[in-house]
C-alpha cells in the first residue's frame, strides 16, 4: 500500500474534541518540514538544471491534478506580481481545465494524453521544464505529460509524496518527500499537499533569485498592484538608498519599479 494511502495515526475521529483534533493535525503537520529537508538534494538537482534552460529562454511547466493541480496553479500565478516576469514565463495546468481550479472535473486525471495536449497550447521546446505534481506519484495525467515531454527534449521533474511511484520514474529529477499518514487517511490535500506547497515555494523562489529577480533580500521586480504592494516598495527604496520617503516615492513614480530607482541612483 502506498504510503499516503496507509491508515491514520489516529481513530475514532468523531469522537475527538475539537481541541484534540487540531492538536492532533499540528502534530502531524510539523512533521512536514523535516520530510521536506530531507529532499533537498532532489529539489537542488532540479533546480541546478532548470536555471539555465531558463536563462536560453526557457519556460517553467507545471501540471497535476486535484489538490497538486490547484498548487502548482497557485505557485506560477504567484510569480508575475512576486518577480516581475511575464505571465507566460511560469505556468500551471490542472487536469480538466481552469474550471478544475473550483470544481472537480469528473475522470480528467485519468487520461494519460490530455496532459501534452494541454501542453501543446504553448508550443513546448527543450528549454521548458515539465514538473509533474501528484501526491500519489501514479495520476496518469502527470505521466502522460512526462513521458511526452520527455520524447520531445523537455527537462522532467516531479513532486510526489511516495517513494518509488510510476511519476517518479516518469521524471529525470524526481522530487520525492514522502510525508506518512495523513491525519484524515487519504486525504493528501493535508501533509502531502503541505508539502508541495512548501516544495514548489523553494522551487520557483530559488529558481527566481538565480535568474536575478532579487537584490540582497527584496523582491525588488516585483508589481505594485495595490497600497500596500507601493507602500513596501517605498520602503525598500529608503532602506536601500538611506533617503526619505518623499524622495523615495519620486523615485517609484519616475522609475516605475524599485529595481529602477535604486539602479538610477547606484549607477
Amino acid at each position: 500500500m502506498q504510503t499516503t494511502e496507509s491508515s491514520s495515526y489516529y481513530n475514532d475521529l468523531e469522537k475527538m474534541s475539537v481541541a484534540a483534533i487540531l492538536t492532533a493535525i499540528n502534530n502531524e503537520d510539523q512533521t512536514v518540514p523535516n520530510a521536506v529537508q530531507k529532499s533537498i538534494p532532489q529539489i537542488e538537482a532540479l533546480v541546478e538544471q532548470v536555471v539555465p534552460r531558463m536563462q536560453k529562454g526557457g519556460r517553467l511547466f507545471y501540471i497535476g491534478a486535484g489538490t497538486s493541480g490547484r498548487l502548482g496553479v497557485v505557485d506560477a500565478s504567484e510569480c508575475p506580481p512576486t518577480f516581475g516576469v511575464p505571465f507566460d514565463l511560469v505556468v500551471g495546468i490542472i487536469a480538466g481545465g481552469d474550471k478544475a481550479i473550483r470544481k472537480a472535473v469528473e475522470n480528467a486525471e485519468d487520461d494519460a494524453e490530455q496532459a501534452w495536449i494541454d501542453l501543446a497550447e504553448y508550443a513546448p521546446n527543450e528549454n521548458d521544464t515539465l514538473i509533474g505534481i501528484a501526491a500519489s506519484g501514479r495520476t496518469p495525467y502527470v505521466i502522460g505529460g512526462l513521458n511526452e515531454a520527455q520524447k520531445a527534449g523537455l527537462l522532467t521533474g516531479c513532486v510526489v509524496c511516495n517513494s518509488g511511484s510510476a511519476v517518479a520514474a516518469a521524471a529525470e529529477f524526481p522530487v520525492e518527500v514522502v510525508v506518512g499518514p495523513e491525519f484524515l487517511t487519504g486525504s493528501t490535500r493535508m501533509k502531502s499537499g503541505t508539502a508541495q506547497k512548501l516544495v514548489l515555494n523553494m522551487i520557483s523562489t530559488a529558481v527566481m533569485i538565480r535568474l536575478g529577480k532579487v537584490k540582497g533580500n527584496k523582491m525588488v521586480d516585483m508589481q505594485m498592484t495595490n497600497e500596500k504592494l507601493v507602500n513596501r516598495a517605498i520602503r525598500m527604496i529608503i532602506e536601500e538608498l538611506n533617503i526619505s520617503p518623499d524622495e523615495a516615492e519620486s523615485l517609484l513614480k519616475e522609475y516605475g519599479s524599485v529595481r529602477g530607482a535604486i539602479e538610477s541612483i547606484k549607477k
